[in-house]
């Protein structure tokens, strides 16, 4: 065995989310977590979306990174005090509160957390930011999650990226092609977020980061989980991902 894989992986949680399949149950898709372990170098725990179940100071302490991962449901308006969702739209309470809560903690301990498409929502609103519905105005979702997830996952359009932020410098690019699985987004850009990449067409909010506390908190609205094997900037997210979490041990 070489040195480097005698060094033990950093350990990054990875949020759940409930749903119900005859009874409630826990769910994360594997497309979250393979990247994380093969493009992240990182082991993975599952984390779940059930209050009692976690300890949250404890948690903080065991995990080194947290990914705030996608999902069917939507952070709950009164999290950020916005109007009602649209009808068809879900909630997960439990999921707001686990992710809200842990994702506080670990930033508040110095350690990183990243988030994909709904974990991006939630990070925004735990930095006292807003989400709107009508920010996506029905041009960033296509298709049904009862139907053909390649035509949900399809869906794409352009973003630009900030020339001197952290994904421009990981990609090497400045605009590139992203799929767009969302019905809520970014309103109010929480306090103390930069910028990361905006929609070419409408300029929503696609991207964002953060250092507060000494280690990165990167989101992205779209999911370069879908695509990594066939995109090199879905796998230089990942790659930033293991970074992260490595100085962050190393500190």
């Amino acid at each position: 065995m070489s040195a480097e894989r005698a060094t033990p992986r950093p350990i990054v949680g990875v949020l759940c989310c409930n749903e119900a399949v005859v009874r409630p149950v826990q769910t994360v898709a594997t497309r979250f977590v393979a990247p994380l372990s093969r493009f992240s170098d990182a082991t993975v725990v599952l984390v779940p979306a059930v209050i009692e179940a976690v300890d949250i100071s404890a948690m903080a302490i065991m995990l080194d990174g947290l990914l705030l991962t996608g999902s069917r449901s939507n952070v709950a308006p009164a999290r950020y005090g916005g109007a009602p969702l649209p009808a068809g739209q879900c909630t997960d309470p439990e999921r707001d509160e686990v992710a809200l809560a842990l994702a506080g903690k670990m930033i508040e301990a110095g350690k990183p957390v990243f988030g994909i498409c709904r974990g991006l929502q939630e990070i925004n609103v735990l930095f006292g930011g807003t989400l709107s519905t009508d920010a996506c105005h029905g041009r960033h979702h296509r298709g049904s999650w009862d139907g053909c997830f390649d035509e949900l996952f399809g869906h794409c359009h352009d973003v630009e990226l900030n020339d001197a932020g952290l994904l421009a410098r990981a990609t090497g690019r400045r605009r590139m092609s992203v799929n767009s699985v969302h019905e809520q987004g970014i309103d109010r850009l929480g306090g103390g977020l930069s910028i990361e990449a905006i929609a070419a067409e409408d300029g929503l909010i696609e991207a964002i980061w953060a250092r507060p506390c000494g280690a990165d908190v990167l989101a992205v609205q779209w999911h370069p989980e879908w695509n990594v094997d066939r995109s090199a900037e879905s796998r230089a997210f990942f790659s930033l991902v293991g970074s992260s979490l490595r100085a962050s041990v190393a500190a």
